[in-house]
C-alpha cells in the first residue's frame, strides 16, 4: 500500500491544520492507523491512533485535547485534525498502518506499523 500524507504547512501558534493520509493499492479499512511525529533531532514519536472502525481513539498526551484523528474508510483516508499548535508540534508527520487487522488493540509504537506515508512537514512559528 502507498500512503501520502498532505496538508502539512507553516502556521502560527494557536492555528490549526488538518492533515490527510490517503492510501492507494489495497484497502486500509481491516487495519488501525496512526500518525506519528519526528522533530528535528529526535526519535519518531507517537501522535495519535484509530481502530479499523473507527470506533476507538487514543492520543498522545502531548495533543490530547487539542488533535482529533478521524477516517472514512470509503475514500481510504485517515485524517487529523491539531488545534491551538505550539512550536514545540513542529515536526515532520508521519502516517502508518497497522500490522494487524481487525483488532482494537491500539499500538503506540512504531514496529507495530507496516506501511509509512513519506511525511508532511508542519512548522508552527511563535
Amino acid at each position: 500500500v502507498q500512503l501520502q500524507a498532505s496538508g502539512g504547512g507553516l502556521v502560527r501558534t494557536r492555528g490549526s491544520l488538518r492533515l490527510s493520509c490517503a492510501a492507494s493499492g489495497r484497502t486500509v479499512s481491516s487495519r488501525a492507523m496512526a500518525w506519528f511525529r519526528q522533530a528535528p533531532g529526535r526519535e519518531r514519536e507517537f501522535v495519535a491512533v484509530i481502530s479499523w472502525n473507527g470506533g476507538s481513539t487514543e492520543y498522545a498526551d502531548s495533543v490530547q485535547g487539542r488533535s482529533t484523528i478521524s477516517r472514512d474508510n470509503a475514500k481510504n483516508t485517515v485524517y487529523l485534525q491539531m488545534n491551538s499548535l505550539k512550536p514545540e508540534d513542529t515536526a515532520v508527520y508521519y502516517c502508518a498502518t497497522s500490522r494487524y487487522t481487525y483488532t482494537h488493540t491500539l499500538r503506540h509504537y512504531p514496529e507495530a506499523y507496516a506501511d509509512w506515508g513519506q511525511g508532511t512537514l508542519v512548522t508552527v512559528s511563535s
